[in-house]
């Protein structure tokens, strides 16, 4: 049975067990299972279809059925699939409410929510504050049961995107209460507050916007990790707002790294640099401590290895990296030792912080004989090189046995200038041997994401234009680039003696391109010539007596031509095809014309990119960098372009602003992206053929309002059809395409005159 034929059956198996009646389902129930099966688990399918079924008997009509089928496959890939359940509970509550026609935004909003979110603790935070606005803000006759819906909820629904992508979950929450302490008894002006249409709504945003957000700062982070340790995991968000008894710290496990979702600058440390501290300590762990069997250890003797081992591993960083000394004493507290004289609490925090700051600061002033000995018996073990978690530990708890006070068993204890905020809580560190709560606390959940996608950055998400609404989709659009893969050069090398003809006529077409205009830049005391009339002046001054100007030299610069250009090659199946009337596919007819093309403007001497790109749904988005703007054309770029294959689909929008993305940063006068194409944007998730059409007009208008002039080469007989509805009139058919490697070069001499 071929896999096809097999998929097809357990959609009809899954459209049975939905047991649903609606047509409207029925018209997109195949592709919302597709993009199930291919994001979730079985276990997760199977859930998904379970609450579905739910959603659609509960008597509402098939709207929040539908956008549940549209949307849940996303929540779960982004954030677990047991956020599927809440989802559905979650509808389900507000059904069995007097608001139950905020059902369908909530549902809609949630893919975006969740991918700002990106962690399924905090999404449930998130769905806590909603249902908690929903109670307060739903009004009653009698004071008993809710009779009038809450008149901002809907609202408040729609702009959680929004809101979420300037603050953070507690941001979020201080700005939803605000809303509602001021305009419960105004359902108007509450209407006004969250639609963001009132002045209120907006001084509070921007009150509450502070702190540097993980979520924006991802790539850079994830960059940093990569650079500097060679380390990568997914970095996932908690919140600070909902736990006010005991903050929660940072900390890795399994399934990733997880850090506070903002962070405020700090004794003049900015938030993302906290972040950077934060992650090179966590990273100094992941590479040099090792697990330990605790069961015997007492609590204290936990707490004294941790410091050492956190200090150990601080000290092997900062060994490799100098600079982070001053970032992490920065952030480190210092302790004051005449506490240590207190009689009435728990001190063991303090002669452990003394150890911490002690190590890490050599010009830290301190007297006790305890802490002095124990440090020094520190740096003599790291003497002998990196040592191990086991070697130190012995240190930690012979610190505890020598420094044990009556006192320590005492509940109130201190914690002043003690606590170091930047550091993961360790769980990393202990194996216990018998079942205790901890280890339950800490079981290890399964990866969520695919090793094949840990390899890559994390995605960049863009919005994509809907013209049946007029709007955006936020954060619609997943969009992971990567290198290239390499191939063999010589192809290239081939493919350009091939059209050494075509390449000699180019050549002084080129050279009426390259600037020609020189700038005579005079009074320099080194250039390429002698400047005759300041010389003269200067031997004239020196004949008579007065101090000649030294600046007797000039030099030229040309002027004339600034170009930026990046070349965007369509890479979708259909260019695997033979071009009509010759025995070349056209994806290697391409390769031939960009390799010329390539050849062409690196003679001119303009900055320039080349990238590919395909789409397999809008989760998918690959975008392949070729040639960058600082390499130069060389065997290593040819190698990449000799490797390209054609695949999947043609989702042309996302992939043009990620382009705009690199190209609005280069510095130049003129700023230019060619789109080589085959066909219009399609992908296999839209129906509605107009859809990326529009997506894709409404892109070059975005690159137009940016400065950068947009070109379409279509090598597509049809392209009348739809070419001049996405790029007016900066567009040219080919129709021969066997001649695309001597008009492709042209194009470009003609568009950069």
């Amino acid at each position: 049975m071929s896999e096809a034929i097999a998929r097809s059956m357990n959609v009809e198996m899954y459209w049975q067990k939905l047991g649903c009646n609606f047509a409207q389902v029925d018209r997109i129930f195949d592709e919302c299972m597709k993009e199930a099966m291919a994001l979730l688990s079985k276990e997760g399918v199977n859930a998904y279809i379970e609450n579905a079924r739910f959603l659609g008997k509960m008597g509402r009509g098939p709207e929040p059925l539908l956008v549940y089928l549209e949307e849940a496959p996303g929540v779960a890939a982004q954030i677990g699939e047991e956020a599927l359940v809440d989802l559905r509970e979650f509808a389900h509550y507000m059904s069995t409410h007097t608001n139950f026609k905020a059902m369908v935004p909530f549902l809609q909003t949630s893919g975006s929510v969740a991918r700002r979110l990106h962690s399924y603790d905090v999404f449930k935070q998130y769905v806590e504050v909603i249902r908690d606005m929903m109670d307060r803000t739903s009004g009653s006759v009698h004071g008993h049961h809710t009779t009038f819906p809450s008149p901002g909820l809907p609202d408040l629904l729609k702009q959680a995107p929004r809101l979420l992508s300037a603050l953070s979950l507690e941001g979020f929450r201080n700005w939803v209460e605000y809303g509602i302490t001021y305009y419960n008894t105004h359902p108007e002006r509450q209407v006004d507050y969250f639609t963001l249409q009132s002045a209120d709504a907006h001084a509070v945003m921007q009150r509450e916007r502070h702190g540097t957000l993980l979520i924006d700062n991802e790539r850079k982070l994830d960059s940093y990790m990569r650079a500097l340790w060679s380390d990568h995991d997914r970095l996932i968000p908690y919140s600070l707002a909902f736990d006010e008894l005991r903050k929660p710290m940072p900390y890795f496990d399994e399934i990733g790294i997880r850090l506070p979702d903002v962070y405020d600058d700090q004794h003049g440390v900015s938030g993302i640099d906290r972040y950077r501290a934060s992650l090179a300590h966590m990273a100094a762990h992941r590479r040099w401590s090792q697990k330990m069997v605790v069961d015997n250890w007492s609590p204290f003797q936990r707490i004294a290895v941790e410091v050492f081992e956190d200090s150990r591993v601080e000290y092997l960083a900062m060994q490799r990296y100098p600079g982070l000394r001053k970032l992490f004493l920065a952030l480190h507290p210092i302790p004051n030792e005449a506490d240590l004289q207190l009689q009435d609490r728990s001190l063991i925090n303090l002669r452990l912080a003394m150890v911490s700051r002690a190590i890490l600061d050599p010009d830290y002033s301190y007297e006790n004989a305890d802490v002095r000995e124990f440090v020094g018996r520190f740096f003599a073990e790291m003497e002998k090189g990196e040592s191990s978690s086991s070697a130190i530990a012995s240190i930690a708890l012979s610190f505890i046995a020598r420094t044990r006070r009556q006192t320590d068993a005492s509940p109130n204890t201190y914690f002043e200038n003690t606590e170091v905020d930047y550091r993961d809580d360790n769980r990393h560190l202990w194996i216990f041997i018998e079942n205790s709560d901890e280890e339950e606390s800490y079981e290890k959940e399964p990866k969520v994401q695919e090793e094949e996608e840990l390899k890559g950055l994390p995605p960049r998400h863009y919005h994509e234009w809907d013209y049946n609404t007029q709007q955006y989709r936020p954060d619609w659009v997943s969009v992971y680039e990567a290198m290239h893969p390499s191939g063999n050069s010589t192809k290239i090398d081939n493919l350009l003696a091939k059209h050494a003809g075509l390449a000699k006529r180019l050549k002084q077409m080129l050279e009426m391109l390259k600037p020609q205009d020189k700038v005579r830049i005079r009074y320099q005391e080194e250039g390429s010539e002698l400047d005759l009339d300041v010389a003269i002046r200067s031997l004239i001054d020196f004949k008579g007596g007065c101090a000649p100007d030294p600046r007797i030299n000039m030099s030229h610069r040309t002027d004339g031509r600034d170009v930026a250009v990046t070349l965007l090659l369509d890479l979708s199946q259909s260019l695997s095809e033979k071009a009509s009337g010759c025995d070349q596919t056209i994806l290697e007819l391409s390769q031939e014309a960009v390799s010329l093309l390539s050849w062409a403007i690196e003679q001119v001497g303009d900055s320039f990119a080349i990238a590919g790109f395909h789409s397999n749904t809008r989760h998918d988005v690959r975008y392949y960098h070729i040639k960058g703007f600082s390499e130069r054309w060389g065997d290593e770029v040819k190698s990449r372009l000799a490797e390209m294959e054609a695949g999947f689909s043609t989702r042309m929008g996302g992939a043009m602003r990620h382009a705009a993305h690199y190209l609005k940063a280069q510095q130049a006068d003129k700023k230019l992206m060619l789109i080589l194409t085959d066909g219009e944007p399609s992908d296999i998730d839209v129906d509605d053929e107009q859809l990326l059409i529009a997506d894709a007009r409404q892109a070059v208008n975005e690159l137009d309002r940016d400065g950068i002039y947009s070109y379409c080469i279509n090598l597509d007989p049809k392209a009348d059809e739809y070419v001049a509805d996405i790029f007016g009139r900066q567009y040219t058919i080919i129709d021969h395409v066997d001649r695309l490697p001597e008009r492709l070069p042209e194009l470009f001499i003609s568009l950069t005159k």
